[in-house]
């Protein structure tokens, strides 16, 4: 949601995250222009709260300041994507073992989570809407797992495929799968098996670096080209 001031107007603080959801929800693909002028117009606000926003989103590591050119979306490389996957890999199976243990994981809201999922996709797929569920999801199982160093580790990694893997450019059978293993996943935690649970999660997360190394050509295919003045 964004953040608004007393009397309902746009604050700064809304403006940078509004311009950041939009990035990480893949509204924005890598290689895309910014401008100034555009995002002000959009949001409703002068260019003053979208300078400064781009200005912390370009030390966030999303978007980069280039000279005489302007603001670019950042796009990262297939090498890039697959080191990150492969960390999540080893992190979030490790996170849902330590969830699997543990008496502060709200199941019944990770089965309501997993369930709004479906009906996201179904019959109309909402890809904003399914990367928010399944950004919630993750972060919830996370955070059960008690572990705040493992939280701030994976917090600095997942924003970057959040960026490149939502959920418009899934095929149907990818799609129905990612939301399959999200259900397996709430059983293994109820069940409280840790082997389950850290399993099924790294199928999981395998399964999105798959699926989104098939549909990279497709996403890469932005213009490289500044925006005009």
């Amino acid at each position: 949601m964004t953040t608004r001031a007393p009397d309902g107007g746009i604050t700064a603080e809304g403006v940078y995250e509004e311009i950041r959801a939009q990035i990480l929800s893949g509204r924005r693909f890598g290689g895309e222009w910014l401008r100034e002028e555009d995002l002000a117009s959009e949001i409703g606000v002068s260019r003053t709260p979208v300078r400064e926003a781009l200005r912390r989103l370009a030390a966030d590591g999303l978007v980069r300041h280039e000279r005489h050119r302007g603001v670019q979306v950042l796009s990262w490389s297939v090498d890039d994507l697959e080191e990150i996957f492969t960390i999540r890999g080893l992190l979030e199976p490790f996170g849902a073992r330590l969830a699997a243990m543990s008496e502060a994981l709200d199941l019944d809201a990770l089965d309501e989570l997993a369930t709004a999922m479906d009906r996201a996709a179904d019959p109309r797929r909402d890809p904003e809407a399914l990367t928010a569920l399944n950004n919630r999801f993750h972060t919830a199982i996370v955070i059960a797992s008690g572990s705040d160093r493992l939280r701030s580790l994976l917090a600095s990694i997942v924003q970057v495929p959040l960026v490149q893997s939502t959920f418009a450019h899934y095929t149907p059978t990818a799609l129905a799968r990612s939301l399959a293993q999200h259900h397996e996943i709430v059983e293994a935690l109820r069940a409280g098996d840790a082997d389950w649970a850290e399993s099924a999660m790294r199928s999981h997360i395998r399964h999105g670096w798959i699926s989104l190394r098939e549909r990279l050509p497709t996403l890469g295919a932005l213009a490289d080209s500044p925006p005009d003045d």
